[in-house]
């Protein structure tokens, strides 16, 4: 028990030396720790301070430098002050000597004007006593004679100009005329046709004298009947074996001239065949008609034009101007035209084409009125001609021209319409008596046709039956004939025949 406790006791004092032992390393562990924690603490806060003196010296540095930059810059712009102080003032001073001059120089100027007025004053003055003796010895004013040397130079002025403008025009025409002389002379031997002429009556030949009888019909029912369908005057007198067909409308009187052909040639004349053949004949110049109006755009070298515009081209083989064929004139118009167009440089297509048509408009003269010039050009608008060629239609009668290929044209006119013999004026002035004396006729309510016939001494008159009894058809017939003698001035007397006719026609099955 007691070695027990003596082993305890050891134990415990074996444990509570070794305590005692260990917490002895431990204060000296901690004390060793705390030494070299001072230690290091002491190092920080030395190193703290050096870093701390560095930077409020390099602080101090920072500030002391910025307060050097400043003040060299407050010191800089001190110096520039001062020179802009004494700029601005040299600049007070040369503007106050400038002004103190510009006062003397007002000064000066003032008393040159005064003086000057003093001079001008007496200049006016010695000018006014020269004035009054010259106009003394003179014996005119200044006004007159300021007139009189006005008009003096006025006078030289334009005679020198006239003179300067005569010499200049006949230089260009000189030279103008002997272009043009030779491009005509070219165009012209180039075109060489024959002169054409024409007579408004027909000659129609017969087998023998008895067909003269057959023609006119019993109580001259077929005689008039063909005259009232074609509006021409069938003259049947003395002369041997042969009718005369009379009318100033070309057509009509082919149409008459082809239809009597037919009957006289088949036989049988009775109103209702002279009206079938009259219809055939009219069929057949139509057709004509048509080919004339190919042929002549053939001849000229113009294609491409609507076939109203032929057709219309075509009739003008039957119509005359001043005696000349017309569709004849207008293809040597064309020609022409084109020759006068290549020679001096111009388009020859428009020329042509303007050459060609610019007398369409006597294919309507008789139905549409106004110039032919002016129903030509529109006419040729409406169906597609270029401008170029309808200024050519409408102004080949003008004295001024849009286009150089208008005033061709017209130049072609000209030299067409000069060749000798190629126009008679009693037979246009003739033809125009005709016609007015159609229109004047037709003017009237109620009149379905009207034809002049036997030159013009006699208008037949076709009247609508179921507008007009025979009462009215006399009354017209008289206010006619007073409106003709208002209107026309005509040799002798014009005979005016009303004509009223009823047809019933019945067919039997």
């Amino acid at each position: 028990m007691t070695t027990v406790i003596i082993a305890v006791l050891a134990v415990l004092a074996a444990l509570g030396l070794g305590i005692a032992t260990w917490l002895g390393l431990r204060q000296r562990v901690q004390s060793s720790r705390l030494a070299m924690a001072n230690e290091t603490a002491g190092d920080l806060t030395a190193q703290a301070q050096e870093e701390s003196r560095k930077i409020v010296l390099a602080a101090q540095e920072e500030v002391l430098k910025l307060r050097n930059e400043t003040e060299s810059e407050i010191k800089e712009q001190r110096r520039e002050l001062t020179r802009l102080e004494d700029r601005h003032m040299q600049r007070e001073e040369q503007l106050e000597r400038k002004i103190e001059a510009q006062d003397n120089r007002q000064a000066e100027l003032a008393d040159r004007e005064t003086q000057i007025d003093e001079i001008r004053k007496e200049v006016e003055e010695l000018r006014a006593e020269q004035a009054k003796m010259l106009e003394r010895i003179a014996g005119l004013t200044v006004e007159e004679a300021r007139e009189t040397v006005v008009r003096r130079g006025e006078e030289d002025a334009q005679h020198d100009l006239a003179r300067r403008y005569y010499d200049l025009e006949r230089d260009n025409k000189e030279r103008a005329d002997e272009n043009a002389r030779k491009i005509i002379a070219v165009a012209i031997n180039r075109l060489a046709s024959d002169v054409v002429s024409e007579s408004t009556t027909s000659v129609v030949s017969l087998p023998n004298d008895e067909m003269k009888g057959r023609l006119i019909g019993r109580e001259g029912r077929n005689i008039r009947t063909l005259e009232s369908l074609t509006g021409v005057d069938v003259i049947i007198d003395d002369t041997p074996e042969a009718v005369t067909v009379s009318c100033f409308d070309p057509v009509r009187r082919e149409v008459a001239r082809l239809a009597l052909e037919k009957l006289v040639s088949d036989g049988r004349i009775q109103p209702a065949r002279i009206e079938d053949m009259v219809n055939r004949a009219q069929g057949e110049i139509d057709q004509t008609i048509m080919k004339a109006g190919e042929q002549a755009t053939f001849d000229v070298g113009v294609s491409g034009l609507d076939r109203e515009l032929v057709r219309l081209l075509g009739q003008l083989k039957y119509r005359y101007s001043y005696g000349e064929n017309v569709l004849q004139h207008s293809i040597e118009v064309g020609l022409l035209a084109g020759m006068l167009a290549a020679e001096s440089g111009a388009n020859v297509q428009v020329a042509k084409v303007g050459g060609l048509l610019h007398d369409i408009g006597k294919a309507l003269t008789h139905e549409v009125s106004g110039p032919h010039a002016e129903i030509g050009a529109e006419i040729a608008k409406r169906h597609g001609i270029n401008h170029s060629s309808y200024r050519g239609i409408l102004e080949h009668h003008w004295d001024e021209h849009e286009t150089v290929e208008s005033f061709l044209v017209a130049a072609a006119d000209a030299i067409s319409a000069a060749r000798p013999g190629a126009r008679k004026e009693s037979l246009e002035q003739y033809v125009k008596r005709l016609r007015e004396l159609e229109a004047v006729a037709a003017g009237f309510e109620g009149v379905e046709r009207t034809f002049a016939i036997q030159a013009g001494r006699e208008v037949r008159v076709m009247v609508k039956p179921e507008d007009m009894d025979d009462v009215k058809a006399a009354s017209l017939a008289r206010n006619i004939a007073r409106k003709v003698e208002e209107d026309l001035v005509f040799p002798g007397q014009i005979k005016v025949t009303v004509i009223r006719e009823t047809r019933s026609v019945e067919y039997a099955r």
